[in-house]
């Protein structure tokens, strides 16, 4: 019987070809078995086989097999199967990464906004921010989230403090980073699809206002009182794109 189309990676696991795949059912299965035998023989330690959209007949016979769900994207489920005991399979993405923007003028004032869906009829205060896009790097995450929810341009300055917690959306952990700005256009076009007000508010009335929660006075007076972290070019690494980083000033 022949193998299903497979390349071996680093940690001796197996790595099914997705385009390889058959799209008969029967000779799927019946290829995999002999694939498994074969390679639980060979020492082989997982298994991982993506199946796309376009096979996803394959996924309940994977299941029988002994399958099981690692993650999913939109256009394919990967699947694994430990072929030894202990063999090691790491996690898929844990967490979400977002960013808020301090960004204050030259009148002491902060840019603020009240979110249209909240979970009371109260207003609520808040720093513009939101989740980065994937490939996105954290300056660009913050500028770009100001501009959209506010219409306001900014510069990126330091890196303030970030925040990390635990039972966030679909049971994921969360990282917030506190990014200080600085306002290059001050004129307001707010989101009004997310955003239900935004205002340039002094910032001594930001850190007094009931209507401002605890986590936000206090992040706001971290980008305050210390320099922060700037963004810095790190010679040496021939792809910026791929790398951000930060450094305290020398």
């Amino acid at each position: 019987m022949e193998l299903l189309a497979h390349a071996v990676n680093n940690f001796n696991g197996v790595v099914i070809g997705p385009a390889q795949l058959p799209t008969d059912p029967a000779e799927f299965r019946a290829r995999l078995d002999a694939s498994i035998a074969q390679w639980r023989a060979d020492g082989r330690q997982v298994i991982w086989m993506e199946a796309p959209l376009d096979r996803a007949a394959l996924i309940p016979l994977a299941v029988e097999a002994g399958f099981g769900f690692h993650h999913s994207q939109e256009s394919y489920l990967m699947m694994t199967l430990l072929l030894q005991e202990g063999a090691f399979v790491p996690y898929y993405a844990t967490h979400y990464i977002g960013a808020g923007g301090v960004v204050i003028n030259s009148r002491q004032e902060i840019l603020v906004v009240c979110e249209r869906f909240r979970s009371n009829n109260r207003p609520y205060y808040k720093l513009p921010g939101g989740a980065l896009h994937p490939g996105e790097h954290l300056v660009d995450g913050v500028i770009r989230e100001v501009r959209e929810e506010t219409g306001v341009e900014a510069k990126f300055e330091t890196l303030a403090c970030f925040r990390h917690w635990h039972g966030y959306r679909y049971g994921k952990s969360d990282m917030y980073f506190v990014c200080r700005l600085s306002p290059i256009s001050e004129t307001i076009v707010m989101d009004t699809h997310e955003i239900e007000e935004c205002f340039w508010m002094p910032v001594a009335e930001y850190l007094e206002s009931e209507l401002v929660g605890l986590f936000n006075r206090r992040i706001v007076r971290a980008a305050l009182n210390n320099p922060g972290i700037p963004s810095v070019w790190v010679e040496g690494y021939s792809n910026p794109a791929t790398h951000e980083f930060f450094f305290p000033e020398e």
